[in-house]
């Protein structure tokens, strides 16, 4: 059969450890880079890659030559934060309130909103009108629902309008855009025009609203003030209670200062002040009006004599008894002239004690009324308890009526409050189509185009199960890697076997020295080398196992053991009239049936098929396979055998019986994972030992980039290849 051809160049594996039962695994470190690793899935679906850009970017051209062309119109609004008040009046949002983070962005949706758009339509007629829709490449088909046509217009104007407000600054561009430069001029102005209008009504609307609430509300209150006066007055008039002053504190409640009563009794409390005095002072006066009548010269010959009519009689009344009749005629003259100093006395003071009289009468009857008056304010100050508690409601209320009443009239002010709205530019005809881009356009089918490659690629990748990178060995099998040999489309596989600086000698090499750690003494002795399917490179593996290991001096044998479809004399150019097959018949000289070959090398001998037999798996079933392996170990270092695949057949197991252990050669990307894992499966169950995996036919992007690429074979140091191995 014929064989595959490889290329000259190759990567290397990196060993991570050693150990006498199995060989040291890739280490996932050695992996490489995540973007060479998509650069090379890129380079293998590179034609398919290629294939949709190019009707991508067709599919752009096209559109491009084929649409309509648009004309956008632009008009730019400023809208501030705070609105222009020229009569100062506060209205119903505060000013807090339009200064928050989220007010542009509210600005910036009420631009786009439906009710907006729906105002254009209705200005412009635009539900009836045939222009508008043609300048949208829509159907003309008005309906008899006005309301219906209005909607369908302001679903047109939503998918057309662009809002774009300028980065710090207070504009925003309010762009349209059809195939009419005078209908997307004239939309664009209305809808400026529209938005400012319908701030205006929001905000006119939201005070009107208020103003409403307001006035209902004072009608309440101006029947809860009447009511409140009503009880604080009506109370006032039982209780007798006559406010003449009042005052009011700094939370505006009013309290009594003074009453009838009080003013009464303060007056009265004076007039008492006034009598007491006035009699202390008659008083004073009666006092001195006796002292100055009895310093009287009548008063005092008066009280002589009688001093003098009294001793007499003191002195008769020593003698006589009081009877006598001049003691009594001495008691008589002073009786007498008592009388006389009290008449006289009470002539001079008699008129003063009068004036005093009249003062004590007074000062009492004043008196008695203050003490009437303080028990009527004593009753007073109690009924005021309760007429302060109405005075207070009726100041409570009269507040809120007087809050009520000044805010009525300042939403009434703010309503003609300025817009803070205003238009900057308006809209322009426009003279020139803004698209179709071809630019744009071309980016926009290449931004596709990618997406739909990369669909693509993922899909194939998905797909594509077989092996492609040499990370990809240990990742999927869980085997070691032992070399991968890079496919070569131009050079004779042969050739380059035979050059022993020739790259794919050097890649066998490296196979060749990883082999040697898979086991305590080195390179195993006997092995054999197969594959899942034909085609995979397990011939040209097993060919160049042998050819390496010979060139470093070991004698070598190589066996043809794929009785079905040999192919090693070709390799070697020799007959194949007898081998394998007539020594598993039942003949025993083997070395009559070796062969060397003008290969150059010395130490390489050929053990080939031979006739093709009835029934491979039946001459391999014997005892005579490992008989034989036995005694040719005995004459030769190394015995490689070249097994039939595996795919179908019951040859390898029964050969791997016969030897130390396997090698499994995987062609990159042509067998399927799943068909993989089923042979090396089989391998498993007839408890036969795998040294590792022969990656073939990688391709020298992922053979250079995606194993090995620091001192992998095909790397050329100052324009020449690589001589020297990795071991």
């Amino acid at each position: 059969m014929s064989k595959p051809i490889f290329s000259p160049s190759i990567t290397d594996v990196n060993l991570t450890s050693a150990s006498s039962e199995a060989m040291p695994q890739a280490s996932d470190d050695n992996a490489p880079p995540l973007v060479l690793q998509y650069w090379n899935i890129a380079l293998r679906w590179k034609y398919v890659i290629a294939g949709i850009l190019i009707v991508a970017l067709a599919v752009g051209v096209l559109a491009t030559f084929i649409a309509t062309p648009q004309y956008s119109s632009e008009v730019q609004v400023e809208i501030t934060r705070d609105q222009k008040n020229p009569t100062h009046a506060e209205g119903i949002e505060s000013a807090q309130s339009s200064q928050e983070a989220e007010f542009y962005q509210t600005q910036y949706t009420l631009l786009e909103s439906r009710s907006l758009a729906e105002r254009v339509a209705r200005q412009l007629n635009l539900g009836g009108n045939k222009e508008f829709y043609d300048a949208h490449s829509l159907d003309f088909a008005p309906g008899d629902d006005a309301r219906a046509r209005v909607q369908a217009a302001s679903k047109i104007l939503l998918a057309n309008i662009e809002i774009s407000p300028i980065a710090r600054s207070r504009l925003v561009n309010i762009r349209y855009t059809s195939a009419s430069p005078e209908l997307s001029a004239k939309i664009a102005n209305a809808w400026a025009d529209n938005f400012i209008q319908a701030s205006m009504d929001r905000r006119f609307g939201a005070t009107q609203d208020a103003r409403a609430f307001l006035e209902r509300r004072l009608l309440e209150y101006t029947k809860k003030l009447e009511d409140a006066e009503r009880r604080a007055a009506l109370f006032a008039a039982n209780s007798g209670i006559v406010v003449l002053s009042s005052s009011t504190d700094a939370d505006g409640n009013s309290g009594i200062q003074k009453t009838l009563v009080s003013n009464d009794l303060e007056n009265m409390s004076n007039e008492l002040a006034k009598a007491t005095a006035d009699r202390i002072a008659k008083q004073a006066a009666a006092t001195e009006a006796r002292a100055l009548a009895s310093q009287n010269q009548t008063v005092g010959l008066l009280r002589q004599r009688r001093a003098e009519a009294n001793a007499e009689y003191s002195e008769l009344l020593a003698h006589y008894e009081p009877g006598y009749p001049a003691a009594q005629a001495l008691k008589q003259k002073v009786a007498a002239l008592d009388a006389a100093i009290a008449s006289e006395e009470g002539r001079s003071v008699r008129s003063v004690r009068g004036e005093y009289d009249e003062a004590v009468k007074r000062e009492a009857n004043i008196r008695a009324n203050v003490e009437k008056l303080k028990d009527d304010i004593e009753l007073q100050n109690r009924d005021s308890i309760q007429y302060n508690i109405y005075r207070r409601d009726a100041d409570a209320t009269r507040q809120l009526y007087d809050s009520l009443l000044q805010r009525t009239k300042e939403i009434g002010v703010a309503s003609v409050a300025a817009n803070n709205i205003a238009v900057v530019d308006r809209a322009n005809v426009a003279t020139s189509p803004t698209s179709p881009s071809l630019i744009t356009n071309l980016m926009i089918a290449l931004v596709i185009g990618l997406a739909l490659a990369l669909l693509a690629v993922m899909a194939l990748e998905q797909i594509d199960e077989g092996l492609r990178e040499p990370a990809d060995v240990r990742r999927l099998l869980e085997l070691p890697l032992l070399g991968a040999i890079p496919d070569q489309l131009d050079d004779e596989p042969l050739d380059l076997l035979l050059d022993p600086k020739s790259n794919i000698s050097e890649a066998y090499l490296s196979v060749r020295t990883n082999l040697a750690f898979t086991t305590d003494h080195g390179v195993p002795r006997s092995v054999v080398v197969t594959s899942t399917s034909p085609g995979e490179g397990k011939s040209t593996t097993s060919f160049s196992l042998a050819l390496v290991l010979a060139r470093t001096g070991k004698r070598t044998l190589l066996i043809d053991a794929d009785m079905r479809s040999p192919s090693v004399h070709g390799f070697a150019g020799i007959e194949n009239e007898k081998g394998l097959s007539n020594l598993l018949a039942g003949e025993d000289n083997w070395q009559a049936m070796v062969q060397r070959a003008d290969l150059g090398v010395e130490r390489l001998e050929f053990l080939t098929a031979g006739p093709t037999p009835p029934s491979a798996a039946e001459l391999l079933s014997s005892d005579r396979m490992g008989l034989l392996i036995r005694d040719l170990l005995e004459q030769y270092d190394h015995v490689v055998v070249d097994a039939p695949p595996l795919l179908g057949l019951a040859d390898v197991p029964l050969l791997s019986r016969a030897v130390e252990g396997s090698v499994f050669v995987v062609a990159a990307g042509q067998v399927a994972v799943r068909a993989l894992r089923g042979s090396l499966s089989r391998l498993h169950q007839a408890h036969a030992r795998i040294f590792g995996v022969v990656l073939t036919k990688l391709a020298p992007q992922n053979s250079l980039s995606g194993y090995g690429y620091g001192y992998g074979y095909g790397h050329r140091y100052g324009g020449e290849p690589a001589d020297q191995t990795n071991s």
